[in-house]
């Protein structure tokens, strides 16, 4: 039998993008095929923002409307409240925002539900780094010491971006977003899920992978040749570049059987279908730039919302998927050009 994964990206404010796409795909889903997104995937990963939300599919009832609406500027601003205690530099030499009101948002949104409330014969993976013991920290529901986590403390733990918010004790270690290891979770989900059902194919796996938008800020290399520590920090957006997924990408379009891996993503500039692209700042949560988000959301599901949910109902039978090329507005099916 075979196994769906979806796995989401982190980017902060960008999961809107994704929430939207969402929501248009379970009306779909609901409306032409009456079922739901949750009663096609059967194992969920996700990365900081993309943990937020694949925990919440798993873990909880929220309805994805629901879902979608907790990525509005008014329930996000607080997320991002300026770190008003430090006297240092926030972003530089503290975090830049409190972390405080992130933490108070992941408790009102999943309260007391724990990753063990997963149905039976799914499994949720989320991803976060180990600064305590110095490794990358799977914290998923097919381990029996991770199912007693409060789905809010793991959200918060995936979502402790460095510079942006402090680190998270979960246990008796301390975690920082995920995102500096695996932006893109699919290669994680494809290993743990393989591990946990090890009689099904490699073959018989399918994947959705949902990006975040891909970062386009153009960077000097002659400049680049100055910087040190601060430069790449602040000019460079070191973060962004080593939440670049392009690799994970290729490597997943290139073990799995050709079909069974639709990549969801675009870059964010001015493009055949996207006139207005959004900011790639992970967070800018103004109401026009999250306005550009779920536009963004709506133009994925134009070139992917049909082929996904073939894909989730075992009727697809087109080429896997990549992210879309800028220059034709249309997804590719092959990485390498």
């Amino acid at each position: 039998m075979s196994k769906t994964i979806l796995s989401v990206d982190g980017g902060g404010i960008r999961g809107a993008a994704v929430t939207q796409f969402l929501s248009r795909l379970e009306k779909q889903l609901q409306d032409k095929h009456g079922i739901s997104l949750r009663d096609c995937v059967d194992f969920y990963a996700g990365t900081s923002t993309g943990s937020v939300i694949t925990l919440a599919l798993a873990t909880s009832e929220m309805d994805i409307t629901e879902l979608n609406k907790l990525y509005t500027a008014d329930n996000v601003k607080p997320i991002f409240s300026d770190n008003s205690r430090v006297s240092q530099v926030p972003g530089l030499y503290a975090p830049k925002y409190s972390g405080d009101s992130k933490t108070l948002a992941m408790q009102a949104s999943f309260g007391d539900i724990k990753l063990s409330a997963v149905p039976d014969g799914k499994h949720v993976l989320a991803v976060a780094f180990d600064v305590t013991n110095r490794r990358p920290r799977m914290i998923c529901s097919t381990r029996e010491a991770d199912r007693e986590l409060l789905a809010s403390a793991v959200a918060d733990a995936s979502g402790a971006a460095p510079t942006l918010y402090p680190s998270v004790e979960l246990g008796e270690d301390w975690m920082i977003d995920g995102c500096v290891i695996a932006d893109n979770p699919t290669m994680y989900a494809i290993a743990e899920a393989r591990k946990e059902w090890r009689g099904t194919a490699l073959d018989d796996f399918k994947v959705i992978s949902i990006g975040t938008g891909c970062c386009t800020r153009k960077i000097t290399g002659i400049e680049s040749r100055k910087w040190g520590a601060a430069e790449w920090f602040t000019q460079g957006n070191f973060l962004d570049i080593v939440t670049n997924g392009m690799a994970v990408s290729y490597q997943a379009m290139n073990i799995l059987k050709p079909g069974s891996y639709i990549r969801v993503n675009a870059e964010m500039r001015q493009q055949p279908g996207l006139p207005n692209p959004p900011d790639d700042a992970m967070d800018d949560c103004s109401a026009g730039n999250i306005s550009k988000l779920k536009k963004m959301g709506d133009w994925w599901f134009e070139l992917y919302g049909e082929s996904v949910i073939q894909l989730l109902r075992d009727e697809y039978a087109g080429p896997s998927l990549d992210r879309v090329d800028s220059l034709t507005g249309k997804p590719i099916e092959n990485i390498l050009e």
